[in-house]
């Protein structure tokens, strides 16, 4: 941190009665004016900047909506913040609809039909909140959308995975394995995938780089759908996905440098164009060849999950050797944490980090830190006070998965208390604990589940 001090003024013994120095001349009276006007100028200029900075550091965006709620089957309404009062409380159901006690009588059939843990903590507001949000964002679509909001009504491959894992662990594998199966339809044949897919065409909606941590995403996904559906053969489970497993796992290898082992620079999840290696490019990569590992001998592909497994070895080791020196920051060779450094550790990386790691990610989190008491996506982010809830969660699911119950608690009771009026998780969270920008937000609500799957089966 760089300490910012007053200057030090000259000693008092080297000093006139005036305050200038003995034996200089001072200033004539008109150009003493001109110095004081000068200094009063300097003044106002400066007050002027500290102002412009407290408000670069105290960012205003509006909230978009206070939820998104059904208004006839399968008819989705975004209910804007005043609205909140129209919706059949506790529900994502718009009250005047005609269809109103049908809608939440189908509503809550789902809940129910969700595994029974998720029923066993006596009224767990927090997680229903999450599961809401994941069905409204999901039921009769392709796949899961991020938002409903326009800019956010996308799928993207890495928030689709989540949501995959999210709902296996929910007790609910068939949706989990549809959310993969429209992802292998739209996989290049290279194993890529674009940065965001329409769910109506199939297409990316703009011309946005094609990133490789989907890849990454994919597998892991389909190895959590495999490790916590334990009453289904994973062979069956997953056969259907046999040939998106195959391209990614081909992908990941054919990415990896000959000499270094490392993969090419991508963009990540701040959808960035990168001109340096990134912990979040690197990390999936590594997290996809693990999982690649597990999912493909049940599939057939004994051969090519042997290949990833050693190609995870080296990669790991790598990773460690490049990144782990400089405390795992977010670009190779830099110093600024991320929010990256979640994804090795579980529910996403190894089920036992080092102690390296682990003290990474908990200077992680003191960097990251932001007014409201959320996380920014890296220490690097822009100081514009504004914290973000999938980062936030990113974290909460990471302790809860490492034993770290107490951490993964604060920060699931500080994404409940920042939650909209309507029960969403907002994307943003302000310098005033103000939710902002899109609500729900897929990535947050199924990163909710997640933790609290963890919290649950650990204890």
């Amino acid at each position: 941190m760089i300490r910012l001090t007053a200057r030090r003024g000259c000693s008092a013994g080297l000093r006139g009665r005036s305050g200038y120095r003995s034996g200089v001349p001072r200033p004539s009276l008109s150009r003493r004016r001109l110095l004081i006007g000068g200094a009063g100028a300097l003044a106002v200029g400066a007050a002027g900047a500290g102002v412009a900075l407290d408000r670069a550091r105290r960012a205003e965006i509006d909230l978009y909506s206070a939820t998104v709620a059904f208004s006839a089957p399968l008819v989705r309404r975004l209910v804007p913040p005043s609205g909140v009062e129209s919706l059949v409380p506790g529900t994502r159901v718009v009250g005047d609809s005609p269809h109103a006690g049908w809608l939440v009588e189908d509503e809550q059939a789902w809940l129910e039909g969700c595994a029974r843990w998720t029923r066993g903590s006596g009224g767990d507001d927090l997680l229903r909140s999450a599961l809401l949000d994941l069905h409204v964002l999901t039921a009769g679509l392709p796949a899961a959308v991020a938002g409903w909001s326009r800019r956010w009504r996308y799928a993207w491959p890495r928030d689709v995975s989540f949501v995959a894992a999210a709902l296996a662990r929910a007790g609910r594998p068939e949706e989990a394995v549809r959310q993969l199966a429209f992802l292998q339809q739209v996989q290049g044949e290279d194993g890529w995938f674009e940065a965001r897919y329409d769910v109506g065409t199939g297409l990316p909606p703009d011309d946005r780089e094609a990133q490789l941590d989907g890849s990454g995403w994919v597998l892991w996904a389909a190895d959590q759908i495999a490790r916590h559906t334990p009453d289904e053969d994973p062979a069956e489970l997953l056969r259907p996905l046999r040939p998106m497993l195959v391209r990614s796992a081909r992908g990941l290898l054919a990415s990896l440098d000959a000499t270094t082992w490392l993969p090419p620079v991508s963009s990540d999840y701040w959808e960035l164009v990168e001109d340096t290696l990134t912990l979040g490019t690197a990390a999936a990569v590594l997290t996809g060849l693990r999982s690649a590992a597990s999912v493909l001998p049940p599939v057939g592909e004994r051969w090519l999950g042997g290949r990833a497994e050693s190609a995870a070895s080296v990669l790991g080791r790598q990773v460690r050797a490049h990144f782990g020196p400089d405390g795992y920051p977010r670009l190779l060779g830099g110093s600024a944490a991320d929010a990256a450094i979640t994804f090795l550790v579980p529910p996403i990386g190894p089920t036992e980090p080092d102690l390296e790691v682990m003290s990474a990610l908990d200077r992680a989190q003191t960097a990251m830190s932001r007014p409201a008491g959320g996380l920014a996506p890296g220490a690097g982010w822009k100081r514009d006070g504004i914290s973000w809830t999938p980062e936030t969660a990113l974290f909460a699911s990471a302790w809860a998965a490492t034993g770290y119950d107490e951490k993964a608690e604060a920060l699931l009771r500080w994404l409940g208390e920042h939650r909209t009026a309507a029960g969403s998780f907002p994307e943003k969270v302000l310098y005033d604990g103000r939710p902002a920008a899109v609500a729900p937000l897929a990535w947050t609500a199924a990163l909710v589940v997640i933790a609290r799957h963890e919290l649950v089966t650990n204890r």
